[in-house]
């Protein structure tokens, strides 16, 4: 029997509503902020608080992992001299690691979880560029929710990336 998929996914500007669909439809129960930083200045329904009482009042588990998988870790030895982020050292940190291991267990238990952050397209956000690349290594399928609400395969952003290929329609909002 084939195991789910670990899925990602960006709130962005959807209604939580919407955003709640977007799990139902793919059958998630089990939902990994890995958000540095869990809050939303413009989307209040996505700061932590409210986010996590939605989902569990709707039957999706909520769980935080930016400590472990966000984009701006705190160890200021994942940075460059110009204060940019280095995925490559972030990758080798045990805080990083422990949280991958922690997906990976998810994904060995056949846990249907979803892993979030704020930015809607996928080719766009550290889900994609340092925790889903992590996880592709280990043989684990990982498929994105993209900002239109359809699944793209991890292999499909990269070849995307490393092409330089854009959608058709990306300027069209």
């Amino acid at each position: 029997m084939q195991k789910n998929p670990l899925y990602t996914i960006g709130h962005g500007v959807r209604k939580a509503e919407d955003f709640l669909d977007l799990l139902k439809k793919y059958n998630i129960d089990y939902l990994a902020d890995v958000r540095s930083v869990p809050y939303s200045r413009f989307n209040p329904q996505y700061r932590q608080p409210a986010l996590k009482s939605f989902l569990e009042a709707n039957g999706i588990t909520y769980i935080f992992m930016g400590n472990t998988l966000g984009g701006r870790p705190k160890d200021a030895f994942c940075y460059d001299e110009k204060g940019k982020i280095d995925y490559t050292i972030v990758s080798t940190k045990l805080f990083f690691l422990e949280g991958i291991d922690r997906l990976k267990d998810a994904y060995a238990q056949d846990i249907s979880l979803a892993i979030m952050c704020s930015e809607s397209k996928p080719i766009e956000c550290h889900r994609t560029h340092l925790i889903s690349n992590a996880l592709q290594r280990e043989n684990i399928e990982i498929m994105h929710i993209d900002e239109k609400g359809n699944l793209q395969k991890h292999e499909d952003i990269l070849n995307k990336l490393q092409t330089g290929q854009k959608d058709l329609f990306d300027n069209i909002k």
